[in-house]
């Protein structure tokens, strides 16, 4: 594949018309947020404006040509490579046989709560996370029990010890997001066990989200749960292709669990729902992990990367803002406290004056309260764009 240079227009450069296409960032932000559909900014729902890597839409397409769409003969090719993939990139080899495959990571997230809590237990959260995890465990008729992370500096950091008093022996499981949704932390290795000490003490199964895992900044290196020692006996670990290769429409992920007591209890969940995988998802997760979807991989975060600076020049100018450090994701966290505006004035001035729907704050739970969450996965003009609305939209600050 011929490596983009400083002279070719990037792929991600494309602006792909998303409206009117059964889109739930784009045709979904005037019934949410009220932002108009004909010249708004989706920068909410946590999916990415760019094309798959071309292996992706040739699977599709072989599909398409043969024409008859019946059951697959099952996993193993995926399992597979998803055990090449988590070696060559981050230094771990899952067994395929430990590879379960859920329709998505929420759904692999609420089979965890099914298998290994009861109605009434505690499910520690560390907040402010992804909302979908408290949305599933209370639906479930579980308690969120919310640790909060201490903002030191610009980043979040764990507190352990105030999260041991926290705790009351009725909580069974523990959710970590890692990389972290919506803060972009990278996780280092002593913080890493730090959590996998906490889960230890109080006795509760970890289940470790790393959807974001391949999407680091340059510099940054994700480390994965699995390779803290001591560890494996409880915790089972979330991966998937879909936010890597922005395929989330696919559904499909990865749920891995190497000790054999807490497999044996994911699969019987699994056997009782009665789950199985798509055909369509495992064609697409299968031919994306591969050589032509690493050098993209690496090829959209160095586009990210560019869209982060950007981002965080603009946001830099406008005083009172300020936006966290961004070491993984492609979601900038905006902290809108400094302006010592409402909350309500602030979203008027984002969602009606500058026209962007927007993640609020406060849906990831207890210290997201002065927060906005901004999705920079798209093409480089309109994270532009939405640099000049939000400037003219505070421009009385500046």
């Amino acid at each position: 594949m011929t490596r983009q240079t400083p002279h070719t227009p990037s792929r991600f450069d494309e602006i792909v018309e998303r409206r009117g296409t059964d889109c739930a960032k784009w045709d979904l932000m005037e019934p949410v947020y009220g932002v108009p559909a004909e010249d708004g900014l989706a920068m909410w729902v946590a999916d990415m404006d760019f094309r798959p890597p071309r292996v992706v839409q040739q699977a599709l397409e072989r599909l398409a040509a043969h024409g008859i769409y019946g059951y697959p003969a099952g996993t193993r090719a995926q399992d597979e490579a998803v055990s090449r993939w988590m070696t060559e990139r981050h230094g771990w080899t899952p067994d395929p046989d430990h590879v379960f495959t859920t329709h998505g990571l929420v759904n692999g997230t609420g089979i965890c709560v099914d298998a290994y809590t009861d109605p009434g237990d505690g499910v520690v959260l560390f907040t402010p996370v992804y909302h979908a995890f408290a949305r599933v465990i209370r639906a479930a008729g579980r308690e969120v029990v919310e640790c909060e992370l201490t903002l030191e500096g610009d980043s979040y950091v764990p507190d352990f010890e105030a999260w041991d008093a926290q705790m009351t022996g009725r909580e069974r499981m523990m959710i970590l997001c890692s990389p972290h949704n919506p803060g972009g932390r990278v996780w280092t290795r002593a913080e890493l066990e730090g959590w996998a000490a906490f889960a230890k003490r109080h006795d509760l199964v970890l289940v470790s989200d790393e959807i974001h895992c391949d999407l680091t900044m340059p510099g940054q290196e994700h480390l994965a749960m699995t390779r803290i020692e001591g560890v494996a006996d409880r915790l089972v670990m979330l991966t998937a292709t879909t936010k890597t290769f922005n395929i989330a429409g696919a559904h499909i992920g990865n749920v891995i669990i190497a000790d054999p007591e807490l497999r044996a209890r994911f699969a019987s969940r699994m056997g009782a729902l009665g789950i199985s995988p798509s055909s369509f998802g495992l064609a697409m997760a299968t031919a994306a992990m591969s050589a032509e979807g690493a050098a993209w991989v690496d090829e959209l975060r160095a586009y990210l990367d560019g869209n982060r600076r950007l981002f965080d020049e603009g946001i830099a100018a406008i005083p009172g803002l300020r936006s966290m450090p961004l070491e993984a994701t492609y979601l900038s966290w905006v902290d809108f406290e400094g302006l010592g505006m409402s909350r309500d004035e602030v979203l008027e001035r984002v969602e009606t004056q500058a026209r962007i729907a927007v993640n609020h704050g406060p849906t990831f739970g207890k210290g997201g309260d002065h927060f906005l969450r901004f999705n920079l996965a798209t093409p480089r003009a309109r994270v532009k764009e939405a640099v000049k609305r939000l400037q003219a939209a505070f421009a009385d600050l500046q």
